[in-house]
């Protein structure tokens, strides 16, 4: 009888194990679709292969939409809107109870001046955002700084600008953050032109910025307007756009890798991403499964996705090919 009892025994562990891997499983399956149905909900359909618009008629219509960011449960969404013959405007939408509120104006709204391009940092901590609005204790603009507000329980406080080096800077543009706490953002000299202004960044040393810093030559190419990266968590990436002779339309997007702490030479991401149009101001969803860009002409644009891992590793590959020739 001791064989029966061990056989039974034997059994009951396995069937238990199996009724926990299931439920581990339907756990892990289920928290991904909790994810893809948040941004399912938004587009109607996740993107493949190819760039399809991003929420058609709730968040790409027919202004001007660019600059996309969510929270890191994707369950909150901030974006730049630009109706005809009006200022950029960022636009919000949340989840609640399984349902995107409808789109409306972000809280902190300019009162003077026009605000864009939101990021929220990768843990979800701090939202920044680009403002022509006056300074505090000033009554006119004194150029495009970074205002940036912090989450706490009860929300997101009033947004404050960043201060020195960055405050000193006429045009501070498109920033994001890496998990380290690093910016990097798109900014210029005195006397630089706008199709001049090229990337940089600022390395955090003990919770402070003491300086900015021009990015090199793998990044900031010969080319015009190299402006908006989108900064990788880990810093592994950074995605940007910029107008090149050799390019494929008005403005294209680039990649390039760091490896052993060096940046790869920038690679144009291709003809999955870039058209003959205006591609510009990525981002990359928390889950880093999906790029969101810009693209459109001088008039209209909307937000477009793609599923980015795959394409990803395509140009990754080729990036190291071309370090090697």
């Amino acid at each position: 009888m001791n064989w029966l009892k061990t056989n039974i025994k034997s059994r009951r562990f396995a069937t238990a194990s199996i009724f926990l891997a299931a439920s581990m499983l339907s756990l892990g399956c289920s928290k991904r679709l909790v994810e893809t149905s948040s941004l399912a909900s938004l587009s109607k359909s996740m993107p493949n292969d190819e760039a399809t618009v991003f929420g058609k008629g709730t968040i790409s219509t027919d202004a001007f939409e660019f600059g996309i960011t969510f929270s890191p449960d994707m369950d909150e969404v901030f974006w730049t809107r630009r109706e005809t013959d009006s200022n950029n405007e960022i636009w919000t939408m949340k989840m609640e109870e399984g349902t995107w509120t409808d789109p409306e104006s972000a809280f902190f709204k300019a009162k003077s001046g026009w605000d864009f391009e939101p990021h929220i940092n990768p843990q979800g901590s701090r939202l920044y955002f680009g403002s022509t609005r006056p300074l505090p204790n000033s009554s006119k603009s004194s150029g495009l700084h970074q205002w940036y507000s912090e989450r706490t329980q009860n929300g997101w406080t009033d947004p404050i600008p960043l201060e020195s080096p960055f405050i000193d800077k006429p045009v501070i543009m498109y920033l994001t953050s890496s998990k380290k706490g690093n910016l990097f953002f798109t900014t210029g000299e005195e006397g630089d032109e706008p199709e001049d202004w090229v990337i940089y960044q600022s390395i955090i040393h003990e919770g402070r910025y003491l300086s900015i810093e021009r990015m090199g030559n793998a990044i900031n190419f010969e080319g015009e307007y190299i402006a908006h990266s989108y900064i990788a968590p880990d810093e592994s990436y950074i995605i940007y756009d910029a107008k090149r002779s050799d390019g494929l339309g008005d403005s294209d997007l680039y990649i390039s890798f760091k490896r052993k702490g060096n940046w790869s030479k920038a690679l144009n991401m291709g003809p999955t991403v870039n058209t003959h149009l205006t591609e510009m101001c990525p981002s990359v969803s928390p889950d880093q499964k999906y790029l969101f860009f810009h693209r459109g002409d001088e008039n209209q644009g909307d937000i477009y996705w793609v599923k980015f891992s795959t394409l990803k590793k395509q140009l990754e590959i080729q990036s190291k090919i071309n370090s090697k020739i």
